[in-house]
């Protein structure tokens, strides 16, 4: 199912459903689509978004973790959400955490997958191959657990940025930014319900990242899905939406009275 794609002042979004904020941030190569199974399943109950992030569209000198950031704050701002439940798969899960870290006051909880901010294995180790169609197919597959999940739409989507120069220059910005912005030290400010959601055949983000984000984020509870890799909402959408609704029904339930 495809949705709408609104456009307000500058930022381009879906929104779909109501109650309170949900919000999805894509990673470096997400496209709106990432999010299709989250969206169909939680617009009943929240009111769902996913903004466009102008990830290649920033000038070379906002290029960065903290320029998308940036960018999201504007975008809250000027569609005036609060309590927002946040969730970020990959370099979107950074830039959740920088979010969360500058702007606490907005944020109710938030859900990381198959985050950076600590460490990835991803497009900063080698400069993607221009024109290299095989390439970019083994790579867009290492994403996955299951190879037939880098579909050819999705493989031709990657080819194109990457035969881009100047989106290519952008890529390995943006890349760099991750890995110089390492929040290690900050993690343990984060007071909000974190959720964290792991897939155990994770090779960009391994499954010993999801452990140390649970280590340093105080109040973190952490679920690894088996047979999954970098996107667990886009592999293993059922089981997915399953933790996030149940960590969020959770939120939600007045707290038991003891005594």
């Amino acid at each position: 199912m495809s949705y709408e794609i609104k456009e307000d002042g500058k930022f381009k979004f879906i929104e779909e459903g109501n109650g309170e904020p949900l919000m999805f941030l894509h990673g470096l190569f997400g496209a709106l689509s990432n999010f299709d199974a989250q969206i169909e399943f939680f617009r009943k109950q929240y009111r769902v978004i996913v903004p466009l992030l102008p990830l290649l569209e920033l000038d070379l000198l906002h290029t960065s973790v903290s320029g998308i950031e940036k960018f999201v704050q504007k975008f809250i701002e000027y569609k005036e959400y609060k309590e927002i439940h946040l969730v970020g798969n990959s370099l979107g899960g950074h830039v959740a955490l920088l979010h969360i870290l500058k702007h606490p006051e907005n944020i109710k909880s938030l859900v990381l997958t198959g985050s950076s901010g600590l460490f990835e294995n991803g497009m900063g180790d080698t400069y993607p191959k221009r024109g290299d169609y095989e390439y970019i197919r083994k790579k867009t597959e290492l994403t996955f657990y299951d190879p037939k999940m880098a579909t050819k739409e999705l493989v031709d989507e990657m080819f194109a940025i990457t035969t881009n120069r100047l989106k290519v220059i952008k890529i390995i910005a943006l890349a760099k930014s991750a890995i110089r912005n390492n929040l290690g030290e900050e993690l343990n400010e984060i007071k909000q319900p974190t959720l964290l959601v792991w897939g155990n055949n994770d090779t960009i983000t391994p499954p010993f990242v999801g452990r140390e984000f649970n280590k340093l984020i105080p109040n973190s509870e952490l679920q690894f899905i088996d047979k999954c890799g970098h996107a667990p909402m886009m592999e293993v959408p059922e089981e997915f939406n399953r933790i996030l609704h149940q960590f969020l029904t959770k939120l939600n339930e007045p707290a038991a009275v003891t005594g």
